[in-house]
């Protein structure tokens, strides 16, 4: 009587390989992209602080303001901006003028959200605001 060993063979356990490589091919890219948009978040907080921060100071000045100090805050990034608390982005004020500001968060450089983009167009986040209407560029950085 022939004794009968149990186990897997080599093609079975190639194909269970293969399988799991074709599915983590598929799921990375998807996970690397939730990853990325989570951190986007980071940005859009510090932007609406930063937005909060000029109608305070346009609240009781005739213009807004670029200087951080003015609102009450350190510049901490090499663009003269604020660092995102996650410091991914850089956040930094320009054109403001009595009734206009531009807020720009930029990602770090040797942070991964450097290659952030959606079809092709870097989210490099941008809200201007002009006679207090807010307008996100581009949208499809923007959406939720």
């Amino acid at each position: 009587m022939q004794r009968r060993h149990r186990g897997f063979t080599l093609i079975e356990l190639m194909i269970t390989v293969v399988i799991i490589g074709i599915l983590a091919a598929i799921a990375f890219p998807s996970y690397q992209e939730s990853i990325r948009k989570s951190r986007r978040s980071d940005a859009v907080v510090t932007i609406s602080k930063l937005q909060q921060a000029e109608e305070k100071w346009r609240a009781n000045n005739v213009s807004y303001t670029e200087t951080l100090s003015d609102l009450g805050l350190t510049a901490n990034c090499e663009t003269s901006g604020i660092k995102t608390d996650n410091g991914y982005y850089c956040v930094k004020v320009s054109n403001a003028t009595g009734i206009t500001y531009t807020l720009t968060a930029t990602a770090i450089s040797g942070t991964s959200q450097v290659n952030d983009k959606i079809n092709g167009v870097s989210c490099t986040m941008v809200m201007t605001v002009s006679n207090g209407n807010a307008q996100p560029s581009p949208p499809a950085c923007w959406s939720k």
